[in-house]
């Protein structure tokens, strides 16, 4: 089987539809031990021919909570033990960290603060430099942790390093899993992630089991950079499928609206209107989310989310992609390098060639999408207690 993956240097334009170029002037780069790759302004796409040989292997089959990202902090190692052992309590834990962090975080602010003129001035600020770097880390480890509850939710569990799925050479996985990971979208979105396929896999819908099973072989490291923009696309739909949601609601209630009463409703009006697709049911706390934060396209209103999109200005359409907190920023960067790379070199090779299939291909990409939605949610109920770094 001949098929063509595409793959681009992390730049959301290539990963939208066809019909969507508009391009993005972001600054986002994920930058790896032996490599980095950043947005590209021109939207740079080469493409990789996937060779089809004749052999077979075993298929990768896995469970638990081998997430290929083991948690580095206390916070993190708890809640990973909590979620494998006492689901039921799981936000009631993370609710109790987060509000921890942000109190040994203001804490060791106000002492630097009260420090300052004195000789212990220096110390104190470095100590509060340190604290910020710790809770950091930490809150990403949550975040890590708010995504894995979610995908264990559905019942999927995330792809372990990838190395460890590796037999005689052969990577594939089992069972695929497509319809779980499917089934978080609403159709309108589903429609735009099998585009998203279809553009960076040469994925066709009507397929059959022979071209999905054919052995494959594809450039690793083009396939780590797949992977990472297609967490940015997954992000980028959930983004923009809440400020579609919010505007027909808004359409809805009062369609005779201009622009300046949309600006002047109160947050609290637009937090009560998204409070359905807000995640796990949070919507108020001491940090306000996004969703009181994101201005309206009245007069570019479209009924379907594939035209409105399409509507995106490109300062619009970046604000959408952008992970909104450093925190989420290097959870991609971090969750993406440990997935690829290999345990014993800690390295993600840059002409290593693996093979699979079309259909294991189709479940890491579906994966994908799945992490940078799953991701905006995480990113959000953060928000609602600990003030994260803007990114």
């Amino acid at each position: 089987m001949d098929c063509c993956l595409f793959y681009t240097k992390i730049s959301l334009h290539q990963s939208l539809p066809l019909t969507v170029k508009t391009l993005l002037s972001s600054s986002t780069c994920f930058v790896f031990n032996n490599s980095s790759f950043g947005t590209s302004s021109v939207g740079c796409r080469r493409s990789l021919f996937v060779v089809a040989t004749g052999s077979s292997s075993s298929k990768c089959e896995f469970g638990g909570l081998n997430a290929p990202l083991e948690p580095a902090t206390p916070a993190g190692r708890l809640l990973s033990t909590v979620l494998l052992n006492d689901r039921k309590y799981f936000h009631v834990a993370v609710q109790k960290q987060l509000e921890q962090l942000a109190y040994e975080r203001d804490e060791a602010v106000a002492r630097m603060n009260l420090s300052l003129g004195s000789d212990e001035a220096f110390l104190h600020r470095r100590i509060a430099e340190v604290k910020e770097l710790e809770c950091q880390a930490s809150v990403e480890d949550i975040m890590y942790m708010l995504i894995s509850y979610q995908f264990s939710g559905i019942r999927v569990h995330l792809i372990p390093r990838l190395s460890k799925c590796m037999y005689n050479g052969r990577l594939e996985i089992w069972p695929c899993k497509d319809w779980e990971l499917e089934s978080i979208h609403s159709c309108e979105v589903l429609e735009m992630v099998r585009e998203h396929l279809t553009t960076v896999l040469g994925w066709k819908e009507k397929s059959n089991v022979a071209d999905n099973w054919t052995p494959t072989e594809v450039q690793k490291f083009k396939l780590c950079q797949v992977y990472a923009a297609s967490v940015l696309y997954g992000y980028f739909l959930k983004s923009a499928s809440l400020r579609h949601h919010l505007e027909k609601k808004f359409d809805h209630i009062n369609p005779y609206l201009d622009i300046a009463s949309y600006n002047q409703l109160l947050p609290s009006e637009i937090r009560s209107l998204g409070s359905e697709i807000v995640p796990f049911g949070r919507i108020s706390g001491r940090q306000s989310t996004s969703v009181g934060q994101i201005p309206l396209l009245r007069e570019k209103k479209q009924d379907k989310l594939k035209y409105y999109v399409m509507s995106f200005d490109p300062e619009t359409l970046q604000m959408c992609a952008k992970p909104k907190s450093k925190e989420a920023l290097n959870l991609i960067e971090k969750h993406s390098y440990a997935l690829f790379s290999d345990k014993k070199t800690g390295l993600v090779a840059s002409d290593e060639v693996i093979l699979t299939s079309m259909a294991s291909l189709k479940r890491i990409v579906l994966e994908a999408i799945a992490f940078g939605s799953f991701l905006w949610d995480a990113e959000e109920y953060v928000r609602t207690v600990y003030k994260v770094k803007e990114n």
